[in-house]
């Protein structure tokens, strides 16, 4: 697993209670520890009855606590006080999973055992994801206590609805891990760089279909563009993904689905237009035709050596629009115009065959971008579906920014913080 640069050396306390979902906690602790966080176990004496201390020690490589009394290294603290520095040191403490008991201990102030006592001593964001069994969280006791959590700023991670342990169904599941840590990543990164700042990215392909069967396509696979929407949520902004593919959606990012080019013109102008987007950055890769007509039923073979002719009329140059909305925004209406000019920063990609630099250095001044990110879709390591990318920025300034083969999560991260220094 990469390292994920949110997360790294920051100090998650991951409180862990008497639940089945126990088994998810453990790979959640191994999967934050893998992503470069430090993360600190407490077990309550429920927890131990499911997975071994040892167990969140083996995946954490630290300590595990599950003693407030107990001053040694078999599961107590260095002192008995210690629990205070456990606490606000922490960046996070994540109740994962929390009982019904937890929460109601936590909701009425109790301190009775190590995890609820460091919470009290906590000052850091606190998230908690219940896990339980029948209808103990629909419950209006369970909810009344969730309902003060959230009241005191506490940071609620919806369990998910489906087959519990008993045989029974409903809401109390606990999501799995990949959710789990979108939930902490949204947490963590909240008073980022962009935060208040609304990011609209595009992602995928654009598909032109001549018949209502087929369409005309290409070969990106969307997921630069939904690293980049993950980078921007890392970084606090508020996020709204158009796309086309169906990746797994970003914790917190608010997804547009859309096909063709239209439907992206379009979906792109209502965002700037109505929505008060501070940042576009436009990664999906746009056809530049479509087929003039569209069959309304499939087309058929006429004939075992006859071919198929199609006209092929322009796609709109959705960037090129953009930028002429900002120059000449008379024609929207007054609302519109003053949300245009929230618009602040604008980026572009360029996915050439041949004359790589050329033609995308062209492309920053005739569709009015900040910068231009550049790669060659020629390249057999990098681009179009794949994990990598090798890429250049291209400035207005004529600057350049070349970065070596790194993985596409990396350059979403480089792309948003050179979005930030443009928005100081």
């Amino acid at each position: 697993m990469e390292t994920i640069s949110l997360l790294e050396n920051k100090r998650i306390v991951l409180a862990v209670t008497g639940s089945i979902a126990v088994y998810k906690a453990v790979d959640l602790a191994s999967k934050l520890t893998q992503a470069g966080a430090l993360v600190d176990v407490i077990m309550t004496d429920a927890a131990q009855q499911f997975v071994s201390a040892l167990t969140f020690q083996a995946v954490t490589g630290r300590p595990v606590y599950t003693n407030m009394w107990q001053a040694d290294n078999s599961g107590g603290l260095e002192t008995h006080i210690a629990h205070v520095g456990l606490g606000e040191g922490a960046d996070l403490i994540a109740v994962i999973p929390a009982t019904a008991n937890t929460i109601a201990k936590l909701a009425n102030g109790l301190a009775d055992d190590l995890l609820t006592v460091t919470a009290l001593a906590a000052r850091c964001p606190i998230v908690f994801a219940p896990a339980m069994d029948g209808g103990m969280y629909e419950h209006s006791a369970t909810q009344a206590n969730v309902s003060t959590l959230l009241e005191r700023g506490a940071t609620l991670i919806e369990p998910e609805v489906g087959r519990f342990a008993s045989g029974l169904e409903g809401r109390g599941r606990l999501p799995d891990t990949s959710t789990l840590i979108g939930h902490i990543r949204r947490e963590l990164g909240k008073n980022g760089a962009l935060a208040g700042k609304h990011l609209v990215v595009s992602a995928g392909p654009t598909r032109e279909a001549f018949d209502p069967v087929r369409f005309i396509s290409n070969h990106s696979s969307g997921k630069q563009g939904y690293a980049i929407a993950q980078a921007g949520l890392d970084a606090g902004a508020e996020v709204t993904l158009i796309s086309s593919v169906d990746l797994p959606t970003p914790i917190g990012a608010n997804v547009v689905k859309i096909n063709s080019a239209l439907d992206l013109q379009d979906s792109v102008t209502r965002a700037i237009t109505d929505k008060k987007a501070d940042i576009l950055i436009m990664a999906a890769a746009v056809g530049d035709f479509r087929p003039a007509n569209r069959a309304e039923q499939k087309i058929k073979k006429q004939g075992d050596d006859e071919g198929l002719q199609m006209n092929l009329v322009r796609n709109p140059d959705i960037l090129k629009s953009v930028y002429q909305l900002r120059q000449s925004p008379s024609d929207l209406a007054d609302t519109q115009q003053e949300t245009l000019k929230q618009l602040k920063v604008v980026v572009g990609f360029a996915a050439e065959s041949e004359n790589l630099l050329e033609n995308a250095q062209s492309k920053v001044q005739r569709k009015g971008l900040d910068f231009i990110v550049a790669n060659d879709i020629s390249a057999q390591d990098a681009g179009f579906a794949v994990d990598n990318n090798r890429v250049t920025f291209l400035h207005k300034d004529g600057s350049r920014e070349e970065l070596d083969l790194m993985s596409k999560t990396k350059v979403a991260e480089h792309i948003i913080a050179r979005v930030a220094e443009l928005l100081v």
